[in-house]
């Protein structure tokens, strides 16, 4: 009886290392869209100011302020918010 029981943990240890496995395969698949998907937004930016110029600049003032109240409202890393 102990030796199934070996095998059912032996079992589920290679269940839990492929869900690790998965996990990273999905970082790094979440990381290449996002990444294509910031670099396609820039191209999109250069080529509409190049069309309509006071326009790409209204776009990249929206996008400048959005940045700046991003990184004032995020809680810093490794720091405690509590004091």
């Amino acid at each position: 009886m102990e030796r199934l029981l070996q095998y059912w943990d032996d079992l589920d240890d290679l269940v839990g290392a492929c869900g690790l496995f998965a996990e990273r395969i999905r970082r790094l698949a979440i990381f290449t869209l996002s990444s294509a998907l910031f670099l396609g937004l820039l191209f999109a930016g250069v080529v509409l100011t190049f069309v309509e110029p006071p326009l790409g600049l209204a776009i990249a003032t929206i996008l400048l302020v959005s940045l700046m109240l991003y990184s004032v409202t995020t809680p810093k890393r490794g720091k405690s918010t509590d004091r």
